[in-house]
């Protein structure tokens, strides 16, 4: 069923056209990623969509009735407002009602959970939502919430980071289940593990799923069609990210193979022209004019592609020496006595849980972190290139030659050449029109792309990269992985995106918790076939432990003196407890592994759980009976 169409839709910005002529509809089974050149309108189309941007000319026609949702890059909140007003906005009555019953209860645990008014008031709104058939909703909204890593409700969004508040922001959408989700690089700010989750999560979705994307596993296994936006056009691929790839390869060759051919007709049109062709009958002025016109056909204007050269400096023996770094804030442990020596060549891949410590240790490295323990050495010929994923060195009321120009007038290139701090960006897809824009003005990937710049044109032959890929375009990244490729520096990257890990680093370094950094050898998909080798190694440890464990009754210990005969309805009860016993531990086992081979379906762990817990509950007390009636048997 369609949702929404596209109707001629056009979109400029100054003299600039952003989007020309868009057509295309949008069906409820539909899961389409847009992809394009930072700056190309993929963001000013999402939201032309959700309502959020006028067009200039053209329509979008909506199905009525339809509830569609729309995440931005940068949510906007009220600070005051609580993560649960913001994850339980009253969009509806259910909602409203979840909302006050989390509150409820929030309030009842504040009160050490001994307020009769309170408690009174979660048993009335839990027998609402009974009625209203919302606990599934509610299981839902906790499970997306844990997986999102948010557990305190009642913080004021003031108080939170902006990657906390997009995972607030993230949490309302996806608990609201609208018929058209609308999601703007909704990866950046989650860490791997979240993002693996969040794929599972949106393949079941229920309904139409819109989203902007640099990270290609995520386009890969989510999406089912994919736009591209490239200079004002939108093209259409019914399929994943890897058929998108194979179709513009195809197109390229033929366009390659047509521009060809037009130029072998121009050649031929020429060299007849030039013998003086006689233009008396009308075949041959049809001709001549056909051939003139030929020749006056504009040709495609080439792409602009990024272009990374810029020069390294020389590295000595020494490069970076950790010697038991430890630290601390508060009472949380973030890095505990790691050492390590960085050697020439490396490239070191950092991952981890949001909040474990992550980019604490790049600053520690930076100098701009004091560790609580241990000491840092950094060799005399390193100059580190340091890329934070604030991008704090941006000004933004500065225009762009100008930021660049802080660094240098002029640049040495990888070949040995020097261009001016102009041609520079130039090669980074800023022209002349474009350089004396203010920085506030770019769009966010065009900033990122601008900090990218400043960082190299200082020749590092030390990259310490935080979460760089963060609102990069795809086309942007591909050429800093094979800038990367053939970087003769090292590299200590911390990254959320899976591909760029894969096609970057060559060991793995995991916050484990509680300050422990462990080492994995390969890339990033090496690392998972390690963690899934070991989680089902465990896994039969597991239940193997627990087949040798498996409740079998013992001989009751006689007591002649204490002894006393059991009733006979003891006797029947005692016959049943050594029967159901072991069926209930079979059971319980059954469940558990029904968890663990379905990792990532958060309703069923959620309803798998609870029985869980509900069979362990009742196994506890017949395995106390059964022991009380063996006394006596």
């Amino acid at each position: 069923m369609n949702i929404l169409a596209l109707e001629n839709i056009n979109k400029s910005f100054g003299i600039k056209p952003l989007l020309e002529n868009v057509n295309f509809g949008l069906d409820e089974a539909d899961k389409i990623g847009v992809i394009g050149a930072n700056g190309s309108g993929k963001t000013t189309l999402l939201r032309i969509i959700a309502g959020e941007e006028p067009t200039d000319s053209g329509r979008v026609i909506a199905t009525k009735d339809k509830k569609i949702i729309y995440l931005s890059q940068n949510p906007v909140f009220a600070d005051q407002q609580t993560v649960l007003d913001a994850v339980f906005e009253a969009s509806s009555e259910t909602f409203r009602l979840l909302h006050d019953y989390e509150q409820a209860c929030a309030d009842l645990s504040g009160h050490g959970g001994a307020d009769e008014k309170l408690l009174q008031r979660v048993s009335a709104l839990a027998e609402q939502l009974e009625l209203a058939g919302a606990w599934e909703l509610e299981a839902n909204a906790k499970a997306v919430l844990h997986q999102l890593g948010i557990t305190d409700i009642t913080a004021k969004l003031g108080t939170l980071s902006g990657g906390q508040r997009k995972r607030v922001a993230l949490a309302h959408a996806l608990v609201t289940k609208p018929d058209l989700l609308i999601l703007d690089e909704p990866t950046n700010h989650l860490d791997a593990e979240t993002v693996e989750w969040l794929e599972a999560y949106l393949t079941d979705l229920r309904g139409a799923l819109l989203l902007v994307t640099h990270d290609r596993y995520f386009l890969d296994r989510v999406v089912n069609r994919i736009i591209e936006v490239d200079r004002g056009r939108v093209q259409r691929f019914d399929g994943n990210y890897a058929y998108y790839l194979e179709k513009k390869e195809e197109q390229e060759e033929q366009r390659l193979l047509a521009g060809e051919k037009r130029d072998a007709m121009i050649r031929r049109e020429l060299v007849w022209l030039r013998r003086g062709a006689q233009a008396r009958t009308t075949k041959q002025k049809a001709r001549v004019d056909r051939a003139t016109a030929l020749i006056a056909q504009p040709k495609d204007a080439a792409k602009v592609e990024l272009d990374i050269s810029v020069k390294s400096s020389r590295l000595g023996r020494k490069i970076l020496e950790l010697h038991h770094i430890s630290k601390s804030y508060d009472d949380r442990l973030l890095i505990k006595d790691f050492t390590y020596t960085l050697k020439r060549g490396e490239r070191m891949g950092i991952i981890g849980l949001n909040g474990s410590g992550k980019t604490t240790l790049l600053e520690i490295i930076m100098g701009k972190v004091k560790p609580d323990a241990g000491e840092i050495i950094i060799g005399e010929t390193v100059a580190i290139g340091y890329y934070d994923q604030e991008s704090r060195a941006l000004n933004e009321e500065q225009r762009v030659i100008e930021y660049i120009k802080e660094v240098a007038e002029r640049v040495e290139t990888a070949d040995g050449d020097s261009i001016t701090a102009s041609q520079m960006l130039t090669k980074f897809l800023f022209p002349p029109a474009m350089q004396y824009t203010p920085i506030a003005n770019l769009s966010g990937g065009e900033r990122r792309r601008l900090y990218l710049l400043r960082m190299l044109m200082a020749a590092p032959n030390v990259l310490i990269l935080d979460e760089v890929t963060n609102d990069l375009d795809i086309a942007t990244l591909m050429v800093l992985e094979d800038y990367l490729e053939s970087f003769a520096g090292c590299l200590i990257v911390v990254s959320h995106d899976r591909y760029f890990l894969d096609r970057t680093v060559d060991k793995v370094f995991r916050f484990e918790g509680n300050g422990n950094i462990r080492e994995y050898p390969g890339n990033y998909s090496a690392y998972l076939e390690i963690r899934e080798r070991e989680a089902a190694e465990a896994e039969e440890i597991k239940i193997t432990a627990k087949e040798k464990t498996v409740f079998v009754p013992a001989a009751p210990i006689e007591n002649p003196s204490q002894k006393r005969k059991l009733s006979f309805k003891e006797k029947r009860e005692f016959e049943e407890l050594e029967t159901r016993i072991p069926k209930s531990e079979m059971h319980i086992t059954e469940v558990e592994k029904r968890m663990a081979d379905n990792p990532s379906d958060y309703q069923l762990i959620q309803e798998l759980d609870a029985e869980v817990q509900t069979l362990k509950a009742s196994l506890e007390q017949d395995v106390e009976r059964w022991a009380e009636l063996a006394e006596h048997s």
